[in-house]
């Protein structure tokens, strides 16, 4: 009986209050109507009307037209938002809101807006506007999973095989600096000695950005002349999951592991060529074949309002082996044992009025012992970077971004010949830097990043102040063109500072104009350069020593065209690229006697990429075709200074995924398939023979071909997931 009261009088309180609130919503309406339009007098549909803190508002028709009833009185917000357009917020009173004609301006942050690109080769699936894919820089046939190899085959890089370092338009390797989170990594290669290739330290399946500047980089970095590798490593991991790999080079195993704000990945490496070199011997006497043990771990944890990142990375390394030499008929012995620790933690995230930071440190320790006969030498480095970097959305049409660095760096090398001399070289350096840029969105269409570095070093008591600016224009849905200049200043080589402190540092001012075009899954990108060296360092002795005396008095420039083109549309399972090269470029520097071309620079350098899916083989076929023009070296049977020219360079790589099941792959990869007789130079003896010549021998390959098996097999929860993105 309660019970029936009760609803009796509930139903009976639900009618009054209907009756009060449709009262209520009746007296004192007021109609609010108008018309959304674009810049273009275009109507807008779909956009959202509304008035702020009420649950007043309506959708636009297809004519742009809204009309809808309010209860509030006096002044109010009126909203309009609709998404690639600018949020429109429209204060007064509401008896003065019908027949408004409101035109919404375009948004310069939706996705289809100008990036400015001069310069700068974005990959991985984060890249807004991506030349390569995470996957591409993994699964290029000859790269044997290498990021730097991969990196290759990109207009704007050499072919060094002597050296496998990344060389980007007439710079050598010591002009690009690599940064992982946005820190400086000051051992990015593992440990070689001349003539022998190395590879880079870290393993790609733990990024998912990569951005590989060949110029006009941003302010933010500083301490190189051509440019930067950027390396992000994951945000997020999907589940939980195991990789096992057995290589005929040795094995290695990875583990990720996910919880609900942190994950974590784990990753270790053996690799021992000794049962390699048995089977297929070089054209070199190994008394120890490369062996090396390393490992990555990389953390995130999502906090409150950012992430941190924790990553870190060891490597060892020996091997023995007799050097050709043209000076001795047996050879140098060179043995050498390599260590080499990293640590970087950053954090990322949001502050109070919308200023983000972004703020890491990394550290590096690197120790060598190295007997390269008669010498010894043990040598250690510690570098440390720290950053801190602020950011701020000022309005929807500018981003200001400012930031301080400091850099610490010691070097210290001990050296002892056959005779006892012991002799001790290195240095000490720490300095710091400040840079501030800001990102100006004039439309959709035009952007402007203008930027200023200013640094200091303690070794050599120098400051400079280096001016950036960047341009780009869009001039239709799918191309645009852009412009990038910038001066750009490094500290000189380490080899030359463990020497002396009496030298500046060197510059290059950069000039870029690029253009790209994008549509239906097809790529091109064209860009020309200039590149004008200042104060590059010389130095009057044959080899670097205690009584070389040095100067900043060299120059130099580079100029040429870059040409990229990808194609996922035309051939059905297929994704290509081809680039091409064209430089010119000439130095006086190092003993240089006139200026010249440097040894390491091929005037035409061009690449092809193809991968293929056969879906009834389980199979993906990747094929690669590398070519370089002749590069130049000094031949003093010959009149004249960097004459001679080695012959082309060509090398076709092949590399064949096959998928055993959903996850387990077996992977085969050949480098230089055709067994091309690659060149890199030649060296000469010091005196000619009795006829006046001079003999010499040339500089290959320590191998015509290099043969790849591996066996890879995933363990995850989803029973789908395999490792054909780091093959």
């Amino acid at each position: 009986m309660c019970a029936f009261l009760y609803k009796k009088y509930l139903m009976k309180l639900v009618i009054i209050l209907t009756v009060l609130l449709c009262s209520a919503f009746n007296y004192g309406q007021t109609l609010v109507t108008g018309v959304v339009t674009d810049s273009r007098t275009q109507p807008v549909m779909g956009a959202n009307v509304f008035i702020e803190g009420t649950y007043d508002g309506a959708i636009t028709d297809e004519k742009g037209f809204f009309s809808f009833t309010t209860t509030v009185q006096g002044k109010q917000k009126l909203v309009v938002s609709y998404v690639s357009y600018q949020t429109y917020r429209w204060e007064g009173e509401v008896d003065r809101m019908d027949g408004l004609s409101i035109v919404l301006k375009e948004d310069v942050n939706a996705l289809d807006a100008v990036v400015i690109s001069a310069g700068s080769i974005e990959a991985g699936d984060k890249a807004r506007v991506s030349v390569l894919s995470s996957l591409d820089i993994v699964t290029t046939a000859g790269s044997m999973g290498d990021i730097v190899s991969a990196l290759q085959s990109l207009p704007g890089t050499q072919t060094v095989g002597e050296d496998g370092r990344l060389f980007i338009r007439g710079g050598d390797a010591s002009e690009t600096q690599t940064y992982i989170d946005g820190v400086l990594v000051a051992q990015p290669y593992g440990a070689s000695v001349q003539e022998m290739p190395t590879r880079g330290r870290f393993s790609p399946f733990l990024f998912d950005g990569i951005s590989f500047s060949t110029g006009g980089y941003s302010a933010e970095f500083g301490n190189a002349l051509s440019g930067v590798l950027l390396l992000d490593t994951k945000s997020e991991i999907a589940q939980n999951q195991t990789d096992i790999s057995i290589m005929t080079v040795g094995a290695g195993v990875g583990h990720s592991q996910k919880w609900k704000n942190t994950s974590l990945s784990l990753n270790t490496a053996y690799i021992n060529l000794t049962p390699y070199q048995a089977l297929i011997p070089e054209n070199i006497t190994w008394h120890k074949p490369f062996e090396s043990l390393a490992g990555e771990a990389s953390l995130k944890s999502n906090l409150k309002n950012g992430q941190f990142k924790l990553y870190t990375s060891f490597d060892s390394s020996n091997f023995s082996f007799q050097q050709p030499t043209i000076h001795q008929p047996e050879g140098l012995r060179v043995d050498l044992k390599n260590r080499n620790y990293y640590l970087n933690s950053s954090y990322k995230g949001i502050l109070s009025n919308n200023w983000t930071i972004h703020t890491g440190i990394g550290y590096g320790y690197a120790t060598g012992d190295i007997f390269y006969e008669p010498f010894t030498v043990d040598n250690d480095e510690h570098t440390l970077h720290g950053k801190l970097k602020f950011g701020m959305r000022l309005s929807t049409t500018f981003k200001l971004t400012a930031g301080v660095d400091y850099f610490f760096k010691t070097i210290d090398e001990n050296i002892l010949d056959s005779e006892n001399h012991h002799f001790n070289i290195g240095y000490n350096n720490h300095g710091g830097a400040a840079f501030s840029e800001w990102d100006i969105f004039v439309s959709k269409n035009f952007a402007i990043k203008a930027g200023l570095r200013a640094s200091y070093n303690s070794y050599l008591e120098n400051f400079t102040l280096n001016e950036r600016l960047s341009m780009a224009y869009k001039f239709s849905k799918n191309s645009q063109v852009s412009t990038a200049y910038g001066r750009f200043t490094q500290l000189p080589e380490d080899n030359y500072l463990k020497y002396t402190s009496d030298l500046g540092e060197v510059t290059a001012t950069h000039y870029i104009l690029n253009y790209q075009y994008s549509k239906n899954r097809r790529f091109l990108r064209a860009e020309i350069y200039y590149k004008d060296y200042k104060d590059l360092v010389k130095y009057d002795t044959d080899l670097v020593q205690f009584h070389t005396a040095f100067s900043n008095a060299g120059s130099g420039y580079a100029q040429g065209l870059d040409i990229f083109f990808r194609d996922g549309k035309t051939f059905k399972n297929t994704e290509y690229w081809l680039s091409y090269s064209y430089i010119d470029s000439e130095r006086d520097y190092r003993n240089f006697p006139v200026s010249a071309t440097p040894n390491f620079i091929a005037q035409h350098t061009a690449s092809v990429v193809g991968k293929y899916w056969i879906n009834d083989w389980k199979s993906q076929l990747g094929l690669s075709y590398n070519f370089n023009s002749g590069r130049p070296y000094h031949n003093p049977n010959q009149a004249g200074f960097m004459e001679g020219k080695t012959k082309t360079y060509n090398s076709m790589n092949f590399g064949w995924a096959y998928l055993i099941s959903q996850q387990k792959i077996l992977f085969i990869s050949v480098s230089n398939v055709l067994g091309a007789n690659n060149v890199f130079g030649y060296e000469y003896t010091d005196t000619p023979d009795a006829s006046g010549t001079y003999a010499r021998r040339a500089i290959t390959p320590t191998a015509d071909r290099f043969f790849f098996i591996g066996y890879f097999w995933t363990i995850s929860n989803d029973k789908t997931s395999n490792q054909l993105d780091n093959l």
